[in-house]
């Protein structure tokens, strides 16, 4: 005689499914992630409800560069410090965030939110690309630099910005690829190698 399966809990099943929705996160993973908070960290479960709950109501996009923020222009549109000739554009806030990191870049953003992907349904209009065109002409932006990554949706979304803003003779450019710093040329694939050949500069 067969057993009776465990009645399943309504909440759990809730929470699981919540999980899933991060990225790499599959059933296996979102089901771990789910008994630990409930078994083991309950006050870690209710603070990350509360947070969660927090930013969703107060986080919002900046009316300058689309970053997020929690207030109308964010804390680096407002900055005086920052060279508001320059303007480069990114997929994600993320990305924003490791260009800040470098500390070789002063200048002001716009983040996407996305990039172009017609094949996802993803076009002009969904990433924003008639505010970045505002943005791009206000009488204040010389050069635009498109930091987008280099995969083929990133470089498909660099190319359309670029001939859209060089119609109306904007400064563009695009950040350069090639041998990652400290890098050993026999470890380095051949697509990266030719690329870094290409945008060579002169010494």
């Amino acid at each position: 005689m067969a057993k009776d399966s465990l009645p399943a809990s309504k909440g759990l099943e809730r929470l699981v499914e919540a999980l899933r929705v991060l990225p790499g996160v599959g059933p296996r993973s979102a089901q771990r992630m789910a008994y630990h908070l409930l078994q083991h960290d309950r006050a870690g479960a209710d603070q990350l409800a509360q947070a969660l709950a927090g930013a969703l109501s107060t986080v919002r996009r900046c009316a300058r560069c689309h970053n997020f923020t929690e207030e109308e222009v964010c804390a680096l549109c407002r900055s005086p410090r920052r060279d508001a000739s320059l303007l480069c554009v990114v997929e994600t806030p993320a990305d924003l965030a490791v260009v800040e990191q470098t500390l070789s870049y002063s200048g002001m953003y716009f983040v996407l939110m996305g990039r172009l992907s017609p094949l996802d349904g993803v076009g002009a209009r969904d990433i924003g690309l008639d505010r970045l065109l505002a943005r791009a002409t206000d009488g204040e932006v010389q050069e635009v630099i498109l930091a987008t990554n280099f995969t083929n949706e990133g470089e498909a979304t660099a190319h359309y910005i670029a001939e859209m803003l060089r119609a109306r003779d904007i400064k563009v450019s695009r950040i350069a690829r090639g041998v990652p710093l400290g890098g050993e040329l026999e470890y380095v694939d051949a697509g990266t190698i030719s690329q870094a050949l290409l945008d060579r500069r002169n010494i």
